[in-house]
């Protein structure tokens, strides 16, 4: 016969650990959202503020007529010229990404310690609002950046294999060669790119932009944003000018709505129903303009699965 009454002897000496958590507080972290990503592009892109939600692209008609002359001793006869405007340009129109968040007032009264649970709905909700804006600004049909590359700015690579290699980024930079502000692309994009450029032996520097690190080619920075998508292993790799001024691509948003939280977002109290639900209009107003051809130049079927052994 086994004696056990050491043993329990042993196990009643002390507090154990169940029973001491039952007066305990564990410290909670506020719900985590896996889909929430840096939005860089949100961050680069310039913003300008629209009036009644319309965005009108203007140009010149007759750009490739209006004559000029240099000055010699002579007295030459000076050319006569104007400019003319087309008579309608485009125009952008705001678009809405909205929902409608219900939360209980019963949890929101008894359940918001240590984290207040309506905040909380409120900034999960506004964080998958703003990662939706970011994929409009790329993949929108009428407004996204991926549909209004002009025909004579999109290429395809160079290599038989469809691998993005230095000499396809160089052939996009002499397409958008005004100022270019960054290339826009998959992070498998970047990652097949710093393959080929490293097994050529150039491999990219890097430079640190709000806080990261992001490699370079030509001194452009190559921005990772996962709205650009894969296919079938295929994607593509955009270069941006950005600015009014510089005539690039610019975002647009409305000012001074009601609710303002953000720019361009806004958030009101829409009541309590019945059912003690209370319910809230998240609204993000937003679009994006190309407003000169050169602006914007896209390297198409980047193939982001091939691998090489390094010896």
């Amino acid at each position: 016969m086994i004696d056990t009454t050491s043993d329990i002897h042993q196990a009643h000496t002390a507090l154990g650990d169940v029973a001491a958590r039952t007066i305990s507080n564990a410290t909670k972290t506020v719900p985590m959202l896996s889909t929430i990503t840096p939005r860089w592009l949100t961050h680069l892109l310039h913003w300008v503020p629209v009036e009644a939600g319309i965005y009108r692209v203007n140009k010149v008609k007759n750009e490739a007529n209006l004559a000029v002359d240099c000055s010699s001793l002579d007295e030459r006869i000076l050319p006569q010229t104007f400019v003319d405007y087309e008579e309608w340009g485009r125009e952008y129109r705001l678009n809405a990404v909205n929902t409608v968040l219900d939360v209980h007032t019963r949890v929101a009264d008894l359940y918001s310690s240590p984290h207040n649970q309506t905040n909380e709905q409120l900034r999960l909700t506004i964080e998958t609002i703003k990662e939706r804006q970011e994929s409009e600004l790329i993949n929108n049909a009428e407004y996204g950046l991926l549909n209004n590359v002009a025909l004579n700015f999109r290429i395809q690579p160079r290599n038989a294999l469809g691998s993005p290699t230095p000499d396809d980024l160089d052939e996009l930079i002499a397409k958008v060669w005004k100022e270019p502000a960054f290339f826009l692309a998959h992070p498998q994009a970047i990652a097949a790119f710093g393959r080929e450029a490293t097994r050529r032996g150039t491999p990219p520097p890097t430079v640190s932009l709000f806080g990261s690190q992001f490699i370079t080619w030509r001194g452009i920075p190559l921005i990772p944003c996962d709205k650009i998508r894969v296919v079938n292993g295929k994607t593509s790799i955009l270069l941006l000018r950005t600015g009014e001024s510089r005539q690039g691509v610019v975002g647009l948003y409305q000012p001074n709505l009601t609710g303002e939280l953000s720019m361009g977002l806004s958030v009101r109290f829409m009541g309590i129903n019945h059912k003690a639900i209370a319910s809230y209009l998240v609204s993000l107003y937003c679009s994006l303009a190309v407003l000169t051809e050169d602006a914007l130049g896209v390297l198409e079927n980047v193939n982001v699965g091939n691998y090489y052994d390094y010896k």
